[in-house]
């Protein structure tokens, strides 16, 4: 849920939608401690995942450890996914998930 569920995703039309740019901006970096990431096949590395999902889940760690700079994109950890239970609608001005609160 949280790979997807946060404030800052990115929703696109089919005719704005790319590949590269939606699996970046649409999906999450979950930061969960190591035993975490072991149990769930560190899907926590959700991001990568949409970027090539040939990529074996236990290789994951490697793509990310070579490429330090996908550690900055849609990090959120656990205290911080807590806050995205809430989000519930796509508002198209502000391109962000927003609680029914926001509306």
């Amino acid at each position: 849920y949280v790979q997807h569920q946060f404030e800052n995703t990115s929703w696109d039309t089919r005719e704005t939608w790319d590949r590269k740019r939606g699996a970046l901006t649409g999906s999450s970096y979950y930061v969960l401690p190591s035993v975490l990431g072991w149990f769930t096949g560190n899907i926590g590395l959700h991001h990568i995942h949409h970027l090539c999902s040939h990529i074996p889940n236990y290789r994951l760690q490697e793509c990310l450890d070579a490429m330090p700079e996908l550690k900055t994109i849609n990090r959120l950890t656990i205290v911080e996914s807590l806050k995205t239970a809430s989000l519930a609608l796509w508002d198209p001005r502000s391109r962000k998930l927003v609680s029914f609160q926001g509306i």
